[in-house]
């Protein structure tokens, strides 16, 4: 049962860069993240694209509905920006794929301490191990449907979409 791990780029795998005085992305932290938690499950990565969430287009977002498309395996776990991660979710969900879709991010990068990243990508292989098939935003020990969730960027987390008042 493998997975197919699709990297996208966000915060997870931003890191300084000294001469330019901000974050960047040179490689995906990917490969050797799995290899230092000593992940036995089977992942098969494939890097769709290195970029900031905010800088992402419709296009982007169709390169990662071709990628799911296209992949043999039928659980998935994308990691994403998290500042429009639910927009792609959106476009995942209303595609109808028959797959089990995880979608993960990080709030501080992989390369910094105290970082999210192993945790949240951890849960997430375990969650996309276990859930039926939809897409799901898995962050912070939490799954959330992919039409039920925003972030709450006043508290810095994802949480269930509020009920709209009558």
């Amino acid at each position: 049962m493998a997975i197919r791990l699709i990297v996208t780029g966000g915060t997870f795998d931003k890191q300084y860069d000294e001469v330019q005085g901000r974050l960047t992305f040179k490689h995906t932290h990917l490969p050797e993240i799995l290899e230092r938690v000593r992940c036995t499950v089977e992942v098969r990565m494939e890097l769709n694209q290195l970029i900031d969430s905010l800088k992402m287009r419709q296009a982007n977002r169709v390169l990662i509905l071709e990628a799911c498309k296209k992949a043999e395996e039928r659980r998935i776990v994308i990691t994403h920006g998290t500042d429009t991660m639910t927009e792609t979710a959106r476009v995942l969900g209303e595609a109808g794929l028959d797959k089990v879709i995880v979608l993960t991010g990080a709030m501080i990068p992989y390369a910094f301490k105290n970082s999210d990243a192993l945790f949240n990508l951890g849960g997430s292989l375990v969650a996309v191990q276990l859930l039926s098939p939809g897409v799901y935003i898995v962050l912070n020990g939490q799954v959330f449907a992919w039409d039920n969730v925003i972030k709450d960027r006043e508290r810095g987390v994802f949480r269930e979409r509020l009920p709209q008042p009558q």
